[in-house]
C-alpha cells in the first residue's frame, strides 16, 4: 500500500484506532463505552460490525497495488461474549484468506490482551480499479 490516505473521521466516532497493518494484516484497537450501548443497556452489535469491518478492509486494502481499491462485499459478524465499558480496550486481528483481481476474502477476530474471543468475521470485498480524480476534490 503505498501513500497517505485522508483520516477516516469513523475512527473519532467510534473511538478505535489502527495499530498496525502490514502485508494482509491489520489491527485495530477500541473501547467499548458507554455511549455505544443500545436502548437494552448492552453494547451494540454495530460497535463489533465497525470494528472489525474496519481491520478486515484494511487487511485487504495493505494486498491491493496503487490504484486499486475495494468495497465489502459482504460481511458475517459473530458476537461470542458480551463486551462492556469495564472491559479494557479490544483489538480487531483482520487477516487476508485471498486476495484476487475481482473479490478477496478476509477473517478477522475481536479479542482482549489475553486472547479471550469476543466477536469473529468474515467478509468478500469486490476489488477493482479506483477511479482517476477529476479536478480539485475538496
Amino acid at each position: 500500500m503505498s501513500g497517505e490516505l485522508p483520516y477516516p473521521h469513523l475512527n473519532a466516532t467510534m473511538d478505535f484506532d489502527l495499530m498496525e497493518v502490514g502485508d494482509g494484516l491489520a489491527v485495530f484497537q477500541g473501547v467499548p463505552h458507554v455511549r455505544y450501548y443500545n436502548p437494552l443497556g448492552t453494547l451494540h452489535g454495530g460497535w463489533y460490525c465497525a470494528l472489525l469491518d474496519s481491520a478486515l478492509g484494511c487487511a485487504v486494502q495493505s494486498k491491493l497495488p496503487a490504484g486499486r481499491g475495494y468495497t465489502t462485499a459482504e460481511i458475517s459478524v459473530n458476537l461470542v461474549r458480551a463486551a462492556s465499558h469495564s472491559n479494557e480496550p479490544l483489538r480487531a486481528i483482520g487477516t487476508v484468506l485471498h486476495c484476487g483481481k475481482q473479490l478477496a476474502t478476509a477473517e478477522a477476530k475481536i479479542v482482549d490482551a489475553s486472547g479471550k474471543l469476543y466477536a469473529h468475521a468474515t467478509t468478500t470485498c469486490l476489488v477493482f480499479e479506483m477511479p482517476t480524480p477529476v479536478g480539485n476534490a475538496a
